[in-house]
């Protein structure tokens, strides 16, 4: 029996019984009582009770394929060549990355958990089933090296642009594509690439989401985090649809402008502007004062400006 399809079933949140379950599927209560067994893989915990049956406390907010194409216009869907929704992959973007030769404008990947998640400069990247969005769009990218100047930064916008229309405000970005709200870090944004550096780039963005993360979930992440459902009761679905319809429109108006045409809207939600900073674990110290016309952050120290083009920044005396 296949156990997805099980949880499918389960994600109401109300009893099932044994019976019933294998009727539905036309298997025995053995399997059905095998099935259950195996949804520990994905950290579901089923609640049995005798005499009601079974079922997941809560229930589950379950991605829904047709749900989210039918959200997008019309204009974003034609240019979605391929769009997945997986049960739980190692990782979206390395799944991406594997298979770059794909025809077509924009590749997605969703998925409900990630076993092997991965964020920036290594850094693994919780991904507990059915409570986070993990996303990833591939795309192909012309120029050279300058045509990925403010890549990054340009996604961390797509992210704010789509909670704004999902209602959500006061999310603001840290360099170079954290999103973060009241000072806790709600989303990360891992970009990859390969191709020739004088001709194209085949570009992989992936994001981040904590959507309905417990405590015990977020229990080995090593900075403060904040779930959206503490700002807001949003399905899965929904704020999937929204980042979708903002990353195509977004990276479509990159191609053509490049990061100049966002450098206001970056700096309308600029976390770190104004606030002494560091660099790398103090490999450069200073008070940011913005970004430059390619995206690069620039931190006034006591030698003079420096333009730091790629790091990890921690905001002092708070590490973040």
């Amino acid at each position: 029996m296949d156990s997805f399809l099980l949880l499918q079933h389960l994600s109401d949140g109300k009893f099932h019984s044994g019976s019933e379950i294998g009727r539905l599927f036309s298997v025995s209560r053995t399997a059905v009582w095998k099935a259950l067994g195996k949804l520990e893989e994905f950290g579901v915990a089923v609640e049995s009770h005798k005499g009601k049956g079974y079922r997941i406390l809560g229930g589950l907010d379950l991605l829904d394929r047709s749900a989210i194409l039918s959200s997008l216009s019309a204009d974003v869907k034609a240019r979605i060549a391929e769009f997945l929704v997986f049960p739980a992959v190692d990782s979206t973007n390395k799944l991406l990355m594997d298979s770059m030769a794909r025809q077509g404008e924009y590749h997605l990947v969703t998925t409900e958990m990630q076993t092997a998640g991965r964020g920036r400069r290594g850094k693994v990247w919780v991904s507990p089933f059915a409570k986070n969005v993990y996303l990833s769009i591939g795309f192909e990218l012309h120029g050279g090296p300058e045509a990925l100047s403010g890549l990054s930064l340009v996604a961390g916008i797509s992210v704010v642009r789509a909670l704004g229309a999902l209602g959500v405000e006061g999310a603001q970005l840290k360099w170079p594509n954290d999103i973060w709200v009241d000072g806790r870090k709600l989303a990360g944004i891992l970009v990859e690439l390969q191709g020739e550096a004088t001709t194209s780039w085949q570009v992989v963005v992936g994001v981040g989401l904590n959507v309905k993360m417990s405590e015990r979930d977020g229990e080995g992440i090593d900075q403060p985090w904040v779930a959206l459902d503490e700002l807001a009761s949003l399905r899965r679905s929904d704020i999937v649809a929204s980042m979708v319809e903002s990353l195509v429109s977004i990276i479509e108006q990159f191609k053509r402008f490049g990061f100049s045409a966002f450098r206001e809207e970056w700096e309308r939600h600029d976390l770190i502007c104004g606030n002494d900073v560091q660099v790398n674990e103090g490999e450069i110290s200073g008070r940011a004062i913005g970004v430059d016309a390619v995206g690069a952050l620039k931190i006034d120290t006591s030698s003079g400006c420096v333009v730091v083009n790629a790091g990890e920044v921690s905001v002092r005396p708070n590490v973040s």
